[in-house]
């Protein structure tokens, strides 16, 4: 849109509403990698959601079953990450689902300050239910915060993919 602008001699704001307009007229067809959301996630882009809700099922069932030495330290291991980084990392990905807009090291610093953010509310939040606050009802409230805003990212992820597509054709 940059590059249009600068060209055209419009505001980026004037270029994307053009866009959107001749998207909808139906001048300009949207392409993408996949086809749908679900394409996108079962396809190559979808893979580190894979890996995430595979990382959290993994932490899930250690931190609940694991209790005699050589699997506690890999409990322990793996249950700080689950805690320390993968809920603001889903998180960061959800708001910033391009790759370009923060460089490694501020991902890395905001997945693991916004996880000091959330599984404190978390916590906060099931002190108020009949579950309290326990081993079970934590990794469970953890796991679905962690696969839903997952979820939401990585349809984030589709949809700014989906319009850099759109962006790239005009």
């Amino acid at each position: 849109m940059e590059d249009v602008a600068r060209r055209t001699g419009k505001s980026k704001y004037e270029v994307a509403y053009e866009l959107m307009m001749r998207i909808k007229r139906g001048e300009i067809a949207v392409e993408t990698g996949a086809d749908t959301a679900l394409a996108y996630v079962l396809g190559p882009g979808g893979a580190w959601l894979w890996t995430v809700l595979g990382l959290t099922a993994a932490a899930a069932a250690l931190a609940l079953y694991a209790t005699d030495p050589p699997l506690l330290y890999l409990r322990y291991l793996l249950g700080t990450f689950y805690v320390l980084f993968l809920p603001g990392y889903v998180l960061v990905e959800a708001l910033y689902p391009r790759g370009d807009e923060l460089t490694p090291l501020e991902r890395l610093a905001l997945s693991i300050g916004l996880s000091l953010a959330l599984v404190p509310l978390v916590g906060l939040l099931l002190n108020y239910t009949p579950f309290g606050i326990r081993l079970g009802p934590v990794v469970a409230s953890l796991a679905a915060l962690t696969a839903a805003l997952s979820v939401y990212a990585a349809y984030r992820k589709y949809r700014s993919e989906a319009l850099s597509a759109v962006c790239k054709t005009t």
